[in-house]
């Protein structure tokens, strides 16, 4: 079947100059002797039209060009149509992108997507919204809402506010109700995790994997300040092995387990976020998997 793409070129996401990109998509889709079009993304997320594109004009890939952001967006509103999904990574953190092995240089992002394989990929409902790879509440939630608020992106205005917030930082109360199994806990923030970083290669759930079924859950609970860096940073490394949460809840400033479903109660009305995009929060969570729910190449 002949490949027919549409690009989707996000003109404000992370700190690339999007003019030489376009340049270089035209001049390698070309080179592929692949029909194409580039249209840009809209904030609202909304792209019902191309879904009427997809069917009359036979298009068989979308690829994203932004951050999880936009890829969220994207997958969320054409997941059900028969596409398959590339990323050419160009946001501020690229949490998906990096968890799929896909590279972060542009030319070579668009050369994996013309060779690779796409995969059936994970995504998950919390609360009937839609996420690809990793959402949070508590403290990385507040980080993302302040840092949504900055006219700078990258790397080092989020690395900024992380600093600033975790200074200001105060465990949230939460009710935790797994399928078998409910418990309170005080924590900085729980992260809610299909892939395996928050993006930068920030590694929250070493063992999340994009295809198999389950959820990561990492709940940093209360403990001194002062110990916060050290646990987080262990989590980070892989040294917190995966729990099965029988025994030493209480004992453990990590706690690391996999569900495909549970309920969290968001009991001081922490904050939230989606894929790193600040949401508004709830006083309760219900959280599923969606298995196999879309398509992306993957290195």
């Amino acid at each position: 079947m002949e490949r027919k793409i549409v690009y989707l070129i996000n003109p404000i996401s992370g700190t690339v100059k999007k003019e030489g990109l376009r340049e270089l998509i035209e001049k390698e889709t070309a080179s592929k002797a692949i029909p194409y079009e580039i249209v840009a993304t809209n904030a609202a997320g909304n792209y019902d039209f191309l879904k009427e594109k997809i069917v009359e004009e036979n298009i068989t890939d979308i690829v994203m060009v932004g951050g999880d952001g936009t890829v969220n967006q994207v997958v969320a509103s054409l997941k059900g149509e028969k596409v398959k999904f590339g990323i050419i990574p160009v946001g501020s953190g690229n949490g998906l992108a990096r968890a799929a092995n896909i590279p972060m240089k542009s030319k070579d992002a668009l050369q994996l997507f013309f060779d690779g394989e796409a995969k059936k990929t994970d995504a998950f409902f919390i609360n009937n919204q839609f996420s690809c790879m990793l959402s949070g509440i508590g403290f990385d939630a507040q980080v993302a809402h302040d840092f949504a608020a900055k006219s700078s992106r990258g790397l080092m205005t989020y690395t900024q506010q992380s600093l600033i917030n975790f200074f200001k930082a105060q465990p949230y109360q939460f009710e935790i109700i797994l399928p078998d199994f409910s418990f309170y806990t005080d924590a900085f923030f729980i992260s809610i995790a299909n892939s395996n970083q928050f993006g930068n290669n920030f590694t929250i759930a070493p063992e999340a994997s994009l295809n198999d079924g389950l959820l990561d859950i990492v709940i940093v609970q209360k403990m001194n300040k002062a110990k916060l860096p050290f646990a987080v940073l262990k989590q980070i490394r892989g040294n917190n092995k995966l729990q099965d949460l029988v025994d030493n809840i209480t004992n453990k400033n990590v706690l690391y387990f996999q569900v495909p479903s549970l309920t969290i109660k968001n009991l001081k009305h922490a904050p939230f976020h989606i894929d790193g995009e600040p949401k508004e929060t709830f006083a309760e969570f219900k959280i599923e998997i969606l298995k196999d729910c879309f398509e992306l190449v993957q290195g």
